[in-house]
């Protein structure tokens, strides 16, 4: 059995119906996650690579949690930015870390262009900074992730808070502590440690390992505690 099928969509932008790669379940082959929920995974098979879906047609980039449907103004948006340049690129196949970069590159513009949700397009910048990590660019790594941060904040000062989102709330003190802000990090660590209202377990642990980390690798931090 291969470890890739096709499955059939319709895109979002232009309605062609196309076919885009998945891999199967019984490849997904998780050998370890980063504290940042970055998965790696063996055999060189990553079903990260796959998550962008990219009309051959139009060139519309895509995951299944952005928008259902552009408006006529953003159809309009799409192609007078990237539409009408479209060279008819397919991304059907096996996908290397470069190709899947192409494709998240996309996407973001894409999210860009259509002005999609800030929790979609901070899981693309965060998507991208993966990758430049398993390809050992720390440099465009930190700055990916550093637009990944500035998306999830939005997104917890609009949704996050009253909701209570701990899972939310760890990841942007873990990629203040990834960025070089370990004041920061301890201060969300700290808010998902300290709010009784949160009961998530696995993520007031995760917060306080962190927190932990922080504390072995500096000294003179802020007296916050976790």
């Amino acid at each position: 059995m291969e470890p890739l099928y096709l499955t059939k969509l319709s895109c979002v932008c232009c309605d062609t119906e196309f076919s885009t790669s998945r891999v199967r379940s019984s490849f997904k082959r998780q050998w370890r996650t980063d504290s940042d929920f970055c998965g790696h995974y063996k055999d060189g098979i990553n079903p990260e690579y796959y998550v962008v879906r990219v009309c051959p047609e139009c060139g519309f980039a895509f995951t299944e949690n952005g928008i259902n449907r552009l408006s006529d103004k953003q159809r309009d948006l799409y192609f007078e930015k990237i539409g009408r340049h479209w060279d008819g690129r397919n991304y059907s196949g096996e996908r290397t870390a470069i190709k899947a970069m192409e494709t998240y590159k996309l996407a973001l513009l894409c999210a860009q262009i259509v002005g999609e949700k800030d929790r979609v397009m901070a899981a693309i910048l965060h998507h991208i900074a993966w990758l430049y990590r398993e390809l050992n660019n720390q440099e465009q790594e930190t700055r990916f992730l550093q637009h990944a941060l500035d998306a999830y904040v939005r997104v917890y000062e609009l949704e996050g808070s009253p909701l209570n989102n701990a899972k939310l709330m760890y990841l942007i003190g873990e990629l203040h502590r990834r960025t070089g802000r370990p004041n920061d990090a301890i201060r969300w660590f700290s808010r998902v440690v300290n709010d009784k209202r949160i009961v998530d377990a696995g993520m007031i642990k995760a917060c306080r390992e962190q927190w932990q980390l922080i504390r072995s690798e500096h000294t003179g931090l802020s007296d916050e505690t976790a």
